[in-house]
């Protein structure tokens, strides 16, 4: 049965659907000229593109653009994702930076807002259209629109449960139920229990957000992405015990510190050579990617329960988008922000991409069961719990993950070091 993917991201997110909305094309000015002369030229810094609909995105949105400031370069860096965020920093810190740069929703945005523009007016009239917003705002300012949704749903391979004896159709609803699954993959598979690349620190990340409902009560979830959170209190603590005692039990694939997870740890996954996978739901590492490898052996599960009192909840928010860092480019750098939620570069994203979209009146019709339970999940998620820390937390949160996941820092250790980073 199909599901139409528009209608759960409407319910999350408390949007007002626009009917008959063209989409948020860049504006013109009120006699019809383009903004920027003809000499402007734009310069972009981003991470790349993960695949053919990837690109074809990127030359849709530079058409959206193109429409309206013909006369305009626009020029395209592509930097490398690990080193992204240091190289943004060095350049702009050198008076090299680009007119604009594409950022993360939540830390990696909300951190550096006092170098952005704040574009909060010059966007106001597409807010109803878009959903995912909170991610790219700070001190009462946005920053960028929200091109597609992003969450950290957990992806399992039901043919390796078979194998395993266990029912691919029920899988792990409990931290104990996870542990004999695991138990039982290691022990009747080939395949390591999850898939996992840590080789930047990332995969704490992965695991804190995409567990992390099962461990903190609501109170306690909602106080976390406040700022209101102390790692020194018992289920922070247990979080943190948790990814050392599942490395200590063997659950991922060797050498896991020093794989990349963007791609290796993923292709890990969908070669079969992992029973599941913390992964991404827009993007890169989907359930569209996943599906084309493993099909209807593709299961998608909520996290686990771990405590009393918890609501596993799917975690989603606004996934990424474009900041402008030269006031002198406002004007061009709204226009293409502008341009990278157009409605028909999203709409044909999102159909040939498998990306949940952030415009809320683009309706994606699928069989792939994964993402039909994942937008069902939608109406009761929660934000991500890493992309509310500050920077200098979260980079040395990814130090410590390695150092955990290797045995060499005590958790109350690790813990007290992130409570004294947040002092």
């Amino acid at each position: 049965m199909k599901r139409t993917l528009i209608t759960a991201a409407v319910a999350t997110m408390g949007v007002v659907t626009l009917a008959g909305c063209g989409g948020a094309a860049p504006t013109t000015s009120s006699d019809g000229d383009t903004d920027g002369g003809a000499s402007d030229e734009l310069v972009i810094w981003n991470w790349g593109d993960a695949d053919e609909a990837a690109a074809e995105y990127t030359e849709n949105v530079k058409a959206a653009f193109a429409e309206v400031h013909p006369d305009v370069t626009v020029e395209i860096v592509s930097q490398p994702f690990d080193q992204y965020y240091t190289l943004l920093g060095s350049a702009i810190e050198a008076g090299t930076g680009p007119d604009l740069a594409l950022y993360n929703g939540g830390t990696q945005i909300k951190s550096r807002a006092d170098s952005l523009v704040p574009v909060t007016d010059e966007l106001s009239d597409i807010r109803d259209q878009l959903a995912g917003w909170p991610a790219f705002e700070a001190n009462g300012e946005t920053y960028s629109a929200p091109t597609f949704l992003q969450g950290f749903p957990v992806y399992y391979n039901k043919a390796l449960f078979a194998e395993a004896g266990l029912d691919p159709n029920a899988p792990p609803a409990t931290w104990d139920e996870l542990g004999d699954a695991c138990d039982a993959i290691l022990e009747s598979t080939e395949a390591s229990c999850f898939a996992l690349g840590n080789k930047e620190g990332l995969g704490i990340e992965f695991f804190l957000s995409g567990f992390g409902s099962g461990v903190f009560t609501p109170e306690e979830y909602d106080a976390w992405i406040d700022g209101e959170r102390d790692w020194t209190s018992e289920h922070a603590k247990q979080a943190l015990q948790m990814w050392a005692d599942s490395s200590a039990d063997g659950w991922y694939n060797d050498g896991a510190n020093s794989t990349a997870m963007f791609n290796d740890s993923f292709d890990i996954f969908s070669a079969g050579d992992a029973a599941m996978v913390v992964a991404l739901m827009s993007g890169t590492a989907h359930w569209k990617q996943f599906d084309e490898f493993l099909g209807d052996d593709l299961g998608f599960m909520m996290p686990v329960a771990v405590n009393d009192g918890t609501q596993p909840a799917l975690p989603a928010e606004g996934g990424i988008g474009y900041g402008i860092l030269n006031e002198e480019k406002k004007e061009l750098g709204v226009d293409w922000i502008r341009a990278t939620v157009d409605h028909d570069a999203l709409s044909e994203y999102s159909l040939a991409g498998g990306q949940i979209t952030s415009d809320t009146t683009i309706e994606l019709d699928t069989d792939i069961a994964s993402a039909n339970d994942i937008v069902a999940e939608l109406p009761g998620s929660k934000p991500l719990l890493h992309t509310s820390l500050e920077a200098d937390t979260l980079d040395l949160l990814h130090r410590l993950g390695q150092e955990l996941l290797g045995g060499d820092v005590t958790v109350d250790d690790a813990a007290q070091q992130l409570a004294d980073s947040e002092g």
